[in-house]
């Protein structure tokens, strides 16, 4: 099954006089359960790419499509919609709320939904952090954790609406190899007994490794589509 799929998409942006040529005649389709990580230097178009798979921004030509529906036809309130429903997002800089718990910032999503009792909601933040490792700390805030612990709670934040497609933006960039080993572990744990599909921003040689699918961007072009 199809989660999402870029037909001919180029973004351009326009910075000052210039006009960057961001993505260029791009195709991909992302199938349900994929593992996948997009490289290439800075400036190859990773973060563009990220931003159209997740509704932040529509292609200046092609067709970006999300369940068969093209994201350049809806409304701002409608992508919004599908991002606060269906895509979970994983910052490298967590993007936790300082003054709330552990429990609370995973359960801060559910929130913003308006239709989970609260009685659903504790058993699923409960049942997400004992999935990542931190059920004994579920009450402690960010500055109370390590960076490991806090991107354990980034994971289980994106996780809770149970998205078709979680979205990691250099997920690995704030920590140590160790560390990152061990995230990037929890989640292909997840991805192989959840199915859920992964799409990582990389510069991170580990990250790509353990990919199950490779795509290298250059100059805003698919330059390889690797799968191992």
């Amino acid at each position: 099954m199809t989660i999402a799929r870029l037909d001919d998409v180029s973004k351009d942006y326009q910075t000052g006089q210039v006009m960057v040529n961001a993505l260029r005649d791009v195709d991909l389709e992302i199938k349900q359960g994929e593992f996948l990580s997009i490289a290439g230097p800075s400036g190859s178009g990773k973060t563009t790419l990220l931003n159209l798979l997740g509704c932040l921004d529509v292609p200046t030509r092609g067709r970006v499509s999300l369940d068969q529906t093209d994201i350049a036809t809806l409304k701002p309130e409608d992508r919004a919609e599908i991002r606060r429903h269906q895509i979970g997002f994983i910052f490298q800089t967590f993007n936790l709320v300082p003054v709330l718990s552990a429990f609370e910032n995973v359960e801060f999503p559910l929130t913003l939904l308006g239709d989970i009792s609260g009685e659903e909601r504790r058993s699923r933040v409960e049942g997400l952090l004992k999935t990542v490792g931190l059920e004994d700390m579920m009450y402690r805030r960010p500055l109370e954790l390590s960076g490991g612990q806090q991107q354990r709670v980034a994971i289980a934040r994106a996780l809770i609406k149970r998205p078709k497609l979680v979205l990691a933006d250099e997920p690995t960039a704030n920590l140590d190899s160790k560390t990152g080993e061990t995230i990037l572990e929890l989640m292909r744990e997840i991805n192989q007994k959840e199915g859920t599909t992964f799409v990582f921003s990389t510069h991170d040689k580990m990250v790509m490794d353990y990919a199950l699918r490779l795509i290298i961007l250059r100059d805003g072009r698919v330059a390889e589509d690797q799968r191992r």
